[in-house]
């Protein structure tokens, strides 16, 4: 990596070309499968800069290939990162053992990488969140430093104990509001999302006729049929709390998911559930892996050899960086392309920024999306189901940190202010050349020159 640290906003003209490049590079054989979605999807990122950020962790990682990072060595150079640990990046699911838990979610971008990537990647997130509510640049320092500090103690804790695969953010030791997202999830139903994705008709449940499904011809049906069997191969044995038969009610195709799955091919996989009752069928997600940006600038082949494709390294990545992952995650093959497998869960929510918008509220909440990351960096090592990280993460961490903590908090939070600075500008200079059509095969309908 070059031994640069230069990260000052610019409005040259070289680095609205390199962001063009950059999300061509990324996104080509996807755009040109489905333009109309990544003429949305980049609508969407041009509403504001950190919409802009949400959908460009590409651009992130050609930065981070140019930076100089003093908190790397031969073991924090290579740890399981979820690749895209944006601020909003972060819910709660049901685990294997049936407990709703809160920590990090979507493991699209999941890879071997940098320890500090995933930290400064959510350290630039807030410091974008924070100026679209106005608080302060001293805030944000407040505030990372209470992140950092609780991701370091978390880390810290796990290498006097052996519970980093046992301990969960749970409704017992959580405050604030993700004690609140916590508690609604509990309140949610498998019924209610059934009622809100399918309807009954003759005692049988199907999938709702909406724009956004498609039917398939007998011949896609059995493609895809025939992709769920092989899926049900690749879970591991002894992980499921209760038997789902797998018998396949009914089968639509639908379209990616969020700004970062725009253009990916998908199905929905209605299952009949735990047992015949209505009420306890299962929706499966099946959606069409996608290139991690880390992967980019992450060269070492033993790591790109580890995985089938992207599908397969999709899910591996998951129940590496969750202990308990959900018993439904697994992948399976469309047409020689991989596919991650999951259940469509109504246990899932998305910790809401909404309605935060003072410091005394925000602190308690960063402090445990702190212990969230040191938790999913904690439990992706030696101890988890696969050879890739052959020691203990929070022993590489805490040597590779020492004694020179604050020094690691100073830099990780100065980072974060000159970052989201420079995605400011990044941002006009994106919208500017999307607006100009500069972007191709996905230029904005209409668009002029500008001059």
């Amino acid at each position: 990596m070059a031994d640069r640290t230069d990260l000052t906003p610019t409005d040259d003209p070289s680095r609205q070309q390199q962001i063009v490049d950059v999300l061509v590079d990324a996104f080509a054989p996807l755009m040109a499968a489905d333009a109309d979605a990544f003429r949305t999807k980049f609508r969407k990122m041009a509403a504001d800069p950190f919409a802009f950020y949400r959908g460009s962790a590409c651009l992130f990682y050609a930065d981070m290939a140019t930076l100089r990072d003093r908190w790397c060595d031969g073991r924090t150079s290579r740890v399981w990162i979820q690749g895209d640990l944006h601020a909003e990046n972060f819910g709660t699911s049901m685990d294997g053992d049936g407990r709703i838990v809160f920590g990090v979610n979507d493991f699209d971008e999941a890879y071997l990488g940098h320890v500090s990537w995933d930290l400064r990647r959510f350290a630039a997130s807030f410091a974008l969140l924070a100026w679209r509510k106005a608080l302060g640049d001293d805030v944000i320092d407040d505030v990372l430093r209470c992140y950092l500090e609780s991701y370091l103690d978390q880390v810290a804790a796990f290498t006097r104990s052996d519970e980093d695969r046992d301990f969960a953010l749970v409704r017992e030791n959580t405050v604030g509001a993700v004690h609140d997202v916590v508690l609604a999830t509990t309140g949610r139903t498998r019924l209610g999302l059934l009622d809100r994705m399918t309807v009954v008709e003759g005692y049988a449940r199907r999938f709702t006729d909406r724009p956004r499904n498609r039917r398939l011809d007998d011949d896609e049906r059995d493609v895809v049929l025939a992709a769920v069997d092989r899926y049900r191969e690749t879970l591991p044995a002894g992980n499921r709390r209760r038997e789902v038969a797998f018998d396949v009610k009914d089968v639509i195709g639908t379209g990616g998911f969020g700004i970062g799955s725009a253009g990916l091919p998908a199905y929905n996989v209605l299952l009949e559930g735990y047992d015949q009752a209505l009420e306890n069928d299962v929706v499966l997600s099946l959606k069409q892996g996608n290139v991690p940006a880390p992967s980019r600038v992450v060269t070492d082949p033993a790591i790109r050899a580890h995985f089938e494709h992207e599908g397969h390294r999709t899910a591996i990545s998951q129940r590496a960086l969750q202990s308990h992952a959900s018993p439904f995650i697994g992948h399976t093959e469309i047409g020689g392309v991989g596919f991650v497998v999951a259940e469509l869960s109504p246990y899932e929510l998305d910790l809401d920024w909404e309605n935060l918008t003072e410091p005394e509220e925000i602190r308690p909440v960063v402090a445990q999306l702190g212990r969230a990351t040191a938790t999913t960096h904690c439990v992706g090592d030696l101890d988890s189901d696969h050879s890739l990280v052959p020691f203990q993460t929070e022993e590489a961490i805490t040597a590779m940190v020492g004694d020179r903590r604050a020094e690691f908090i100073a830099d990780l939070t100065g980072f974060a202010h000159s970052y989201a600075e420079r995605t400011r500008a990044d941002h006009r200079l994106f919208v500017n050349a999307f607006r100009a059509g500069q972007i191709t095969g996905i230029s904005s309908s209409g668009a002029l020159p500008i001059t």
